[in-house]
């Protein structure tokens, strides 16, 4: 198997030949060729050793993991990761990636706090080369073609397709491949015990109550509806929590689709959680875009007429992470459990 280098022992025994000492018959004889062999035989047990614990040494520092594409061989215990678009998985681990993703276009995962240098993800990989990462970390996006390309600046692995949907898996196969495959349990208890929570507030509060999350798009001003298996909101609202898609966002195969203006007063939701395409509310395009939900389409929709729609964070509801995630029950408790 790959980088895997098989334990090997050379025991050098020497074995004084008996004859020549009693040959001699003096006890000097004797106790020389005792003495001889005494040491030569510590010697070679020393070697044993050695070259034991060399071989135990070079086998604890790679092994060998099974992604998206096959095996990989990823160091055993790696110091400086890049988690491309995966940072909030190594934050959840106490783990300071060497980079963070970025993309000029949508920026970064603001939620993060992170202090490290900018990986610009539409730009050049072997912008990589520069921060010296021993382990790389990819995302679904990635096809075998850039995985590749990546694997020449460092071991790379891509987590495995079956396992996009679920942050938990994600985070447990990240800590496995990183080395503290305790860790993750630790920090999933205590998520899930955050979910459960959750979701029994929101189940008593909301009730069957439908829900439905868009995103408002600055730069062609229109409205994206999130499916039901959208990785970043429908998975952890309707999955997890157990909330109520509303029929459209139920029925929907894709993960966004955009509305035309005579779907508004079809998404008769109970509840709107609305995200703008880039930035945050602050910004003057941002205000400017959400105007869009001032059509009288949306007059009679029950979340518009009971002031149930809600601005949130782009940052983190547009990531399926699972600190993100956390998050976003933060906002769902706040604003929908009163």
């Amino acid at each position: 198997m790959s980088g895997w280098i098989q334990k090997t022992a050379t025991t050098m025994v020497a074995v004084l030949g008996l004859g020549l000492l009693a040959a001699c018959g003096s006890e000097a004889n004797k106790q020389n060729g005792a003495s001889t062999q005494s040491a030569s035989a510590s010697t070679a047990g020393e070697n044993a050793q050695a070259s034991t614990e060399a071989g135990a040494a070079t086998n604890a520092q790679t092994r060998t993991v099974r992604d998206e594409f096959g095996e990989v061989t990823v160091p055993a215990h790696p110091k400086r990761i890049a988690a491309i678009y995966l940072e909030d998985y190594l934050k959840a681990l106490d783990i300071t990636p060497v980079v963070q993703w970025y993309n000029p276009m949508w920026g970064k995962q603001d939620y993060l706090n992170l202090d490290v240098p900018l990986f610009d993800n539409s730009g050049s990989i072997e912008a990589l080369l520069a921060q010296t990462p021993d382990l790389i970390i990819l995302d679904g996006a990635v096809d075998r073609a850039a995985y590749d390309q990546y694997s020449k600046v460092a071991p790379t692995f891509r987590l495995p397709e079956a396992i996009l949907q679920s942050p938990d898996q994600i985070l447990k196969t990240i800590a496995d491949v990183v080395g503290v495959p305790e860790k993750a349990e630790s920090v999933a208890a205590a998520y899930e015990a955050k979910v459960a929570d959750a979701k029994a507030k929101l189940a008593q509060a909301v009730g069957q109550e439908t829900v439905a999350v868009i995103r408002v798009n600055v730069g062609d001003r229109t409205i994206a509806l999130f499916g039901a298996k959208n990785r970043y909101a429908g998975s952890i609202l309707f999955d997890e929590l157990g909330l109520t898609p509303h029929p459209m966002v139920e029925k929907m195969t894709e993960f966004q689709e955009i509305l035309s203006e005579e779907a508004f007063s079809m998404l008769d939701a109970d509840h709107i959680i609305v995200i703008p395409s880039n930035g945050d509310w602050q910004t003057a395009e941002n205000q400017d875009a959400f105007t869009l939900l001032d059509s009288p389409m949306w007059k009679s929709v029950p979340a518009f007429k009971n002031g149930h729609v809600y601005k949130v964070d782009r940052s983190y509801w547009q990531s399926g992470a699972i600190t993100a995630n956390g998050m976003k029950i933060d906002d769902l408790l706040k604003l929908m459990v009163k």
